[in-house]
């Protein structure tokens, strides 16, 4: 799956440079990450109509926050501005690999089978617990170019796709938690609170 992954984000990168961007731990991020209790957490972001150097410039600020972050995906709201950009790497630790950028990405289609797997946030720190989602996912998308794009993913892939595309709609991982217990647990040893968690039935 990691090469296909990596094969995909070189083919829809078509060779631009523009967000090439050293997968290292800055001292300074360029962008602020926003935590559980942030407004900006819980806002839809809105479609972006114009892919242009701005949207780039973006993207690669968002790569450049989410590696110091030793993250492996990002969503703009996450640094507190609502547009439907993603950015995933779910091989930062291999210098080679290509980012995907996903602009306006749209899941168009779930596959039957779930599973079960442990999920984490740059927005949550610290907290660690299980999620369920479908391990198959069809995507719509724009590249950072602009050009319309289709794709198929699975397994860890397909599941932080899922995660990013959810923080476009406001709802966080720890909505998805169905142990209620487990949950209170692992916000409290972080400090983190359990009214900021909406769970997703109510979302």
């Amino acid at each position: 799956m990691a090469n296909n992954f990596s094969q995909l984000a070189k083919k829809s990168r078509n060779n631009v440079s523009s967000s090439k961007v050293k997968k290292e731990a800055l001292e300074n991020p360029p962008l602020e990450i926003f935590k559980l209790g942030s407004d900006f957490l819980r806002t839809d972001a809105k479609r972006i109509g114009k892919v242009d150097l701005d949207i780039r410039n973006l993207a690669k600020d968002m790569l450049k926050s989410m590696y110091s972050a030793k993250g492996i995906g990002l969503a703009a709201p996450q640094v507190g501005i609502s547009k439907e950009l993603l950015v995933i790497d779910i091989n930062f630790e291999d210098s080679a690999a290509e980012p995907l950028i996903l602009i306006n990405p749209e899941i168009t289609a779930y596959g039957n089978t779930l599973n079960s797997y442990e999920e984490g946030c740059l927005s949550i720190p610290g907290v660690y617990l299980n999620v369920i989602r479908p391990s198959t996912i069809k995507l719509k998308f724009s590249d950072e170019m602009g050009r319309p794009r289709k794709m198929n993913a699975e397994g860890l892939l397909a599941r932080c796709i899922q995660h990013e595309v959810d923080h476009l709609r406001g709802v966080l991982f720890v909505d998805r938690v169905t142990s209620t217990e487990d949950l209170k647990t692992e916000l409290k040893k972080e400090g983190f609170q359990m009214k900021d968690v909406v769970p997703y039935s109510q979302s």
